[in-house]
């Protein structure tokens, strides 16, 4: 007991100190780079006017912020899908969540800007949430047909094919330039993001993530089989509900401030119960926040800087690096996994 325990603290111990160097590279990096001495002052000073205060203060620090929350968010939305299904390769973006939300949102920017309206962060949500929910109704229907994983999965694909191609010709045929522009923000990024949007995600995914974190011990007893947490006293029917409805609004506020960005809420819990050696859903919650904060700001840090000045989506980035860790587990652990 001992041991284990020295191991949790020693994982996470690990997870913020990685986190804390990925910041502090974040802030340096880029074509201003910066001293250590000259970001403290930027940091723990008023405002001084100099370019390197505003860079930091207005562009860097939002941003790494944005990637901080909302990779922890979809990191624990990865983690409350493969609850509800059973399943480690389950996750808002592989089972086409992510590409409902995106739609929603493209064709909410497109109505609100093609009418001269600015698309603020409330609509944004709630159009991703409902787009979410939709794409993830469609899943629960399909599963009580479905009663294989990788069925599951395919089928969950096509629904992002669908919703993605749909984006794609709604964004190719408008007519507005700066609706065009959105091509970019379909394809996942971090950056453009303000203080202002930094309050309300902060706002909704630190309200999911409270909520998921009192759900601990129904989860940990849900792991255990259904009729196993119903003899515990848990209402199975508004449990599952709530898995659902906190994973959707994670990934809804992710897609809606972000864009879709793919294989962080599948590869990011994997490689965390890995390091903890349990799935203690306690310790894995927020073990797969700082997690996913670790993955999206080494992943955001080489979409700015490896073919800078040229950005590369986060999505491209999170894909090189994800998608190898869903291959190894659908490869190597057959036998863990109803596939």
């Amino acid at each position: 007991m001992k041991s284990a325990r020295s191991r949790y603290w020693g994982a996470f111990l690990l997870l913020l100190a990685l986190l804390a160097l990925l910041v502090v590279w974040n802030i340096n990096a880029g074509s201003v780079p910066l001293s250590g001495k000259e970001i403290l002052r930027i940091l723990f000073s008023s405002a001084d006017g100099s370019t390197e205060y505003g860079i930091v203060r207005t562009l860097r620090l939002p941003r790494i912020c944005a990637a901080v929350i909302l990779g922890g968010g979809l990191s624990v939305s990865g983690f409350l899908l493969q609850t509800f299904f059973a399943n480690p390769i389950a996750g808002p973006f592989v089972l086409g969540i992510s590409s409902g939300a995106k739609l929603a949102v493209s064709l909410a920017m497109i109505s609100m800007l093609s009418r001269g309206a600015v698309a603020g962060s409330a609509p944004l949500i709630g159009a991703a949430f409902a787009g979410a929910m939709l794409s993830t109704g469609f899943i629960l229907l399909i599963s009580q047909r479905v009663k294989r994983m990788s069925m599951l999965v395919v089928c969950g694909v096509m629904i992002g094919y669908i919703c993605s191609a749909v984006t794609d010709f709604a964004v190719t045929f408008a007519e507005d330039s700066n609706i065009v522009n959105l091509h970019n923000w379909s394809m996942g990024s971090f950056s453009g993001i303000y203080w202002d949007s930094v309050a309300v995600m902060a706002a909704v995914v630190g309200a999911a993530m409270a909520l998921s974190f009192l759900l601990s011990k129904p989860i940990g007893a849900y792991q255990l089989g259904e009729v196993y947490a119903q003899n515990m006293g848990v209402n199975i029917k508004a449990f599952r509900l709530a898995l659902i409805l906190l994973s959707s609004v994670l990934s809804a506020c992710v897609t809606a401030f972000a864009g879709p960005i793919s294989f962080v809420g599948i590869a990011v819990p994997h490689l965390v119960k890995n390091l903890f050696r349990t799935a203690r859903p306690i310790l894995i919650i927020p073990a797969c926040f700082l997690g996913g904060a670790v993955f999206c700001l080494f992943c955001d840090l080489i979409a700015r800087t490896a073919f800078a000045p040229t950005e590369v989506s986060i999505s491209s980035v999170t894909a090189v690096f994800g998608a190898p860790i869903v291959i190894y587990m659908m490869a190597f652990q057959r036998g863990k996994t109803n596939l």
